[in-house]
């Protein structure tokens, strides 16, 4: 190989050489910014917990997520929605249901966890609601889309679960409700009532290994480029 080609081709594979090392870099930064958004997050959450309720937003920010909120209001009946939930007492549904408050808003509250998907009617008349604020979640759980024509639901879509139950001008989130007094049995159901107060305030933060790991790479492989490069200007030409 002549010389001008030989010295195109070992510049091009510097290029790609430093480029994925520039990636490297960029992934452990990213992950550095993700540690630093889940750090506020998780303080977020816990301050929310100890903070004292507000009256809910209109519309709600992103830094509104999990503060302690009451709303006052009735609960619609007949309009429950069953979303797919996991958490502590098994598997199940989490119970939407919607409540019109006594400034005319609609709000969903999130009632509680039952095991199995049965109707569980809602107190009625007036009820005032403590619990936190979550943000809606669109589109649906891992791997599997919410289908609002069936009416099954892996995530708490707000907007979607609002369409379906063809309600307009409902707010963008959601209530979390709190734990509440067993509620007591009557004989005109069976229907197991909503379980409240089991949101879970923990996050995975494993951002700083993923961090450490992307900038160790980052370093090896430049260490690799810059021993590649010396070879090269021992040689004077790519080693053999």
């Amino acid at each position: 190989m002549s010389r001008a080609p030989r010295r195109i081709a070992r510049a091009a594979l510097a290029i790609v050489w430093l480029a994925v090392v520039a990636g490297l870099i960029g992934l452990g930064t990213w992950q550095v910014h993700r540690r630093a958004w889940k750090l506020a997050l998780i303080e977020r959450g816990e301050t929310g917990l100890r903070a004292r309720p507000v009256s809910p937003p209109a519309v709600a920010r992103p830094d509104d997520a999990y503060r302690r909120v009451t709303a006052t209001g009735c609960y619609l009946p007949g309009q429950d929605s069953f979303v797919q939930a996991a958490t502590d007492l098994g598997a199940g549904w989490w119970v939407l249901t919607p409540l019109r408050t006594d400034a005319g808003h609609t709000l969903f509250v999130n009632r509680g966890f039952v095991p199995r998907r049965a109707a569980a009617a809602p107190p009625a008349g007036t009820v005032s609601v403590t619990g936190l604020l979550r943000l809606t979640e669109p589109g649906g759980g891992f791997l599997r889309s919410n289908d609002p024509a069936a009416d099954r639901w892996y995530s708490r879509d707000i907007a979607a679960i609002a369409a379906r139950r063809r309600l307009s001008g409902a707010a963008g989130y959601f209530i979390d409700a709190a734990a509440g007094p067993p509620a007591a049995a009557t004989p005109a159901t069976t229907a197991p009532q909503p379980v409240g107060g089991l949101t879970v305030i923990r996050f995975a933060n494993n951002h700083l290994g993923y961090a450490v790991t992307w900038y160790m790479l980052a370093a090896m492989t430049l260490a690799a480029f810059l021993y590649w490069a010396g070879l090269l200007r021992r040689s004077g030409g790519p080693p053999r």
